[in-house]
């Protein structure tokens, strides 16, 4: 049978039998696959720790009838293992791997995403900004790549330059007073800013963000992408806000 390989990075696994995992990985060349980790959950399995969520791995498969099937591992790099010793990061992980499941196709290919899905973990995994703002900058970042680009100045629904005060989660992001949705909230502007900084990738600006504004910029991106998801990230009650 046709062998094939790529770089892919693992999202979720569940278990197949008494011994077999079905393993969700992101590649990097072929985009969301679902093969099957024949014998991983044996103690003496050769590869069944490479195969967890949150590793960056070079895959090698044979496709079989229904789902393929791993022949080889490698480590390219552990993030997960590096990601589970700090609980913030973990839980932050977790709703990235999430998001980027729900945000991507099988067996079309996502290399934007895998790069950006990349840059998160790494960074989750390196301990280079809090584990909160990576989980709102992928997220953001995310959303946009899948054309749900949220907009933090001009009006969403008009384009009148900004900067406004009005944010409505349905409309798009901020929106001037003529166009302002009932039930549209009123973040503080430096909310707003830091939200346009992590977008960006301004980490500067983001750094030296105000807990206060991190906390209410979370609720806002939570509530944008779940809205666009148009189903609940399960893992993001699991995340320290």
């Amino acid at each position: 049978m046709p062998l094939y390989r790529d770089e892919a990075i693992v999202l979720r696994t569940h278990k197949l039998g008494e011994a077999d995992r079905i393993v969700t990985v992101l590649a990097r060349r072929l985009g969301k696959l679902r093969v099957v980790g024949k014998g991983v959950r044996r103690t003496k399995s050769r590869f069944g720790s490479r195969l967890e969520p949150g590793m960056r791995i070079d895959l090698q498969c044979y496709e079989g009838r229904s789902l393929d099937t791993v022949t080889q591992v490698e480590t390219v790099e552990p993030w997960g293992d590096a990601i589970a010793r700090d609980y913030r990061a973990w839980t932050a992980s977790t709703a990235v791997l999430e998001t980027c499941d729900r945000l991507t196709e099988e067996k079309e290919p996502a290399l934007q995403q895998y790069l950006l899905l990349a840059g998160a973990l790494r960074s989750l995994a390196h301990r280079e900004h809090d584990a909160g703002l990576v989980l709102d900058a992928y997220l953001l970042r995310a959303l946009a790549i899948a054309g749900y680009a949220p907009s933090f100045a001009d009006c969403a629904r008009c384009g009148a330059t900004g900067p406004h005060r009005a944010f409505h989660v349905a409309s798009g992001g901020t929106v001037c007073p003529a166009c302002r949705p009932p039930g549209s909230s009123a973040p503080a502007p430096d909310t707003l800013r830091l939200l346009a900084a992590l977008l960006a990738g301004d980490w500067a600006l983001a750094d030296d963000s105000r807990e206060q504004h991190r906390r209410e910029g979370s609720g806002l991106t939570a509530a944008f992408t779940q809205w666009h998801l148009e189903r609940g990230i399960r893992s993001l009650r699991m995340v320290e806000r």
